[in-house]
């Protein structure tokens, strides 16, 4: 099929080579020339694990194309993917859609027979109609269809989730448009996954509503965790009981800093926001907000603790800064919040991560990324284990200690107490007696 993916963002990019990889034709497209040429120039301005490869194999082969030519590539495509950012807006936490409604007003201009329009960005309910609304201003109905195929892509994760999804979700009020998408995916559906159909405002709120209650299993257990502190449980064995119970299931029940990323922060606020515009109250989800938001601050407070309230030139190493493993995604990580914070109050602080330096750091003055973990660790007070990439699972902590002993406070409890105390260091995690 031919294909077009307006944004070659992180959605639009890993899923356009992955739908070629397939055996479509696949147009990205994308306003942005510098990300284009870089493109075209096998240069890739995202991180995530195995894209360059994919990219590659499928360029060379003349079935992935780059470029910022929208007429282009919509007259020569015949379902259009709409996969542009839906950042929180200033208003209260809803989603800005102005990227949205400004390609869906661009794209009807050049719609020259009939067309698939799906969104795959994340959008609020109803979205689906105003975009229908949109096009009719310059199209007829007969040569269009609206479609809500929502994305559940795992940073660090995604081309493995594209190609063995847990399921297929199209929200379309015509048959046609149900029928044309299920073909497209049809060598996935082939493999196992499960193909879900629904209306699309249904496909529209199962997104939000999906993002919102795994942003609620992260928060619950967080707040687990620390009653698991008081009481001398730990936290781990709570997490296996009760996730062994399969109405409730294992997955995302593991404790450490608050969520962030691109997603779950500002979906929940967003589905609150339309919660609020429909006049339905998602207080479960404000509270879920307002547990996340709190977090960030119970575990800055925490190492306050460690370092006995005494931050005024101590050396703090974190090892890894972005929100999760495998991605360069620094937004909403803890990091941004803790990082400033001790360094306002005179620590000095040195960062390792796997992805690189990162900008957001670099106009603090005592602050410091190191090219290896030995650098990062040498002669500091406090290690803190902030993501959890795999290279920092199996550290030899004697070796990084021969220096001058520091302090280890795990956040994603990576490590044994038990074995951590017997080697004598000064160990510290959460939701377990240390």
């Amino acid at each position: 099929m031919k294909i077009c993916m307006i944004g070659a963002g992180y959605v639009g990019l890993v899923s356009g080579s992955c739908f070629a990889d397939l055996g479509n034709f696949v147009w990205c497209v994308d306003k942005d020339k510098q990300k284009i040429d870089m493109l075209n120039n096998n240069q890739i301005p995202i991180f995530e694990p195995g894209l360059k490869d994919l990219i590659n194999k499928n360029y060379s082969s003349g079935r992935l194309k780059f470029t910022t030519n929208l007429n282009l590539a919509v007259k020569n495509s015949d379902i259009i993917f709409i996969c542009v950012g839906t950042p929180t807006s200033n208003k209260k936490g809803s989603a800005d859609l102005r990227y949205v409604y400004n390609v869906v007003a661009e794209l009807s201009l050049y719609i020259n027979k009939f067309k698939i329009i799906v969104t795959k960005s994340t959008v609020p309910v109803t979205t689906g109609d105003k975009i229908e609304k949109i096009i009719l201003k310059k199209r007829r109905k007969k040569l269009f269809e609206v479609v809500s195929n929502p994305e559940f892509l795992r940073e660090g994760e995604a081309i493995r989730d594209f190609r063995f999804p847990d399921r297929i979700v199209i929200g379309a009020n015509s048959k046609i448009a149900t029928k044309k998408l299920k073909s497209l995916y049809d060598p996935l559906i082939k493999k196992g996954a499960i193909f879900f159909s629904t209306n699309r405002r249904g496909a529209e709120l199962i997104k939000y509503a999906s993002n919102a209650f795994l942003a609620t299993k992260i928060s619950f257990m967080n707040e687990i965790s620390n009653l698991c502190e008081k009481t001398g449980v730990n936290v781990e064995d709570v997490s296996i009981g009760i996730g062994l119970d399969k109405r409730i299931g294992s997955r995302f029940l593991r404790v450490g800093p608050a969520y962030g990323g691109s997603c779950f922060p500002k979906d929940t606020k967003a589905l609150t926001f339309t919660g609020t515009l429909f006049k339905t109250d998602l207080s479960i989800i404000k509270s879920v907000i307002k547990s996340n938001e709190k977090r960030r601050i119970f575990l800055t407070e925490r190492v306050k603790k460690i370092l006995s309230n005494k931050i005024k030139n101590k050396k703090v190493t974190f090892l890894g800064v972005t929100f999760k493993p495998n991605t360069d995604d620094m937004r909403q990580s803890s990091s941004l919040l803790m990082i400033p914070y001790l360094h306002e109050r005179g620590a000095k602080i040195n960062y390792y991560d796997p992805s690189g330096e990162k900008k957001e750091f670099s106009r603090l003055k005592n602050v410091f990324f190191c090219n290896d973990i030995n650098e990062a660790c040498e002669k500091v007070d406090l290690v803190i284990i902030h993501t959890e990439w795999d290279e920092f699972k199996s550290l030899d902590f004697k070796k990084l200690y021969r220096k001058r002993k520091f302090k280890i406070y795990d956040m994603r409890n990576l490590y044994s107490p038990r074995d951590m105390k017997k080697q004598g260091f000064s160990y510290h995690s959460i939701g377990r007696q240390n």
